[in-house]
């Protein structure tokens, strides 16, 4: 019988697999087709996020936020545009992809925080398990989990979340909106 850590296990291995071979074939490096993953799970509706990883740092990160995709779908669009468009970085290289470790997070649908202080939203958000999604106007900007690795304090993480959306770190207004999240995560070793 298969057990459900197996389960999850075999899904993060086709995921990760997925994401690698898209990011090949693009480098053209040939390799093993993508579209021959066969899961009828893959056909489902998701948000993801696929980050690349060099030498423990980031190389690219690019998500959705919303289920508008197939699983299978808006994995490779992300593990593309995380590779080769991230404004942040140059576009990979074939020579860089033999040391990028990828991770693949899927999304759970986001729920609104109703906070109206930041004091509030500090002390509602949960370190290590929340992502969070915070918009302004015409300022927008999210934080994965995993960013609490790098910064464990919620005001520090909040803060740099505002700065990465192009606001003041102690910014704050009645408009300001929040919603968190949480991930189901893979990653290669």
């Amino acid at each position: 019988m298969t057990t459900q850590v197996e389960s999850t296990a075999r899904r993060g291995a086709v995921l990760l697999r997925l994401a690698r071979r898209v990011i090949e074939s693009e480098l053209g490096l040939g390799g093993e087709r993508a579209d021959d993953l066969e899961a009828d799970w893959l056909d489902q509706p998701a948000a993801t996020f696929v980050t690349l990883h060099l030498d423990g740092r980031l190389r690219g990160c690019i998500g959705s936020l919303g289920a508008r995709r197939t699983l299978r779908e808006d994995v490779t669009r992300n593990a593309l545009a995380a590779a080769f468009e991230d404004p942040r970085f140059p576009s990979l290289t074939a020579e860089e992809l033999a040391s990028v470790s990828l991770e693949v997070s899927i999304l759970a649908p986001a729920e609104p925080m109703q906070c109206s202080s930041e004091d509030e939203l500090l002390k509602a958000l949960r370190p290590g398990v929340d992502g969070l999604v915070l918009e302004c106007g015409a300022h927008r900007s999210t934080f994965l989990p995993q960013v609490w690795e790098s910064c464990r304090e919620p005001r520090r993480f909040v803060a740099a979340l505002k700065r990465k959306a192009g606001l003041a770190s102690d910014f704050w207004s009645e408009e300001i909106r929040f919603w968190r999240y949480t991930v189901e995560k893979f990653g290669e070793d």
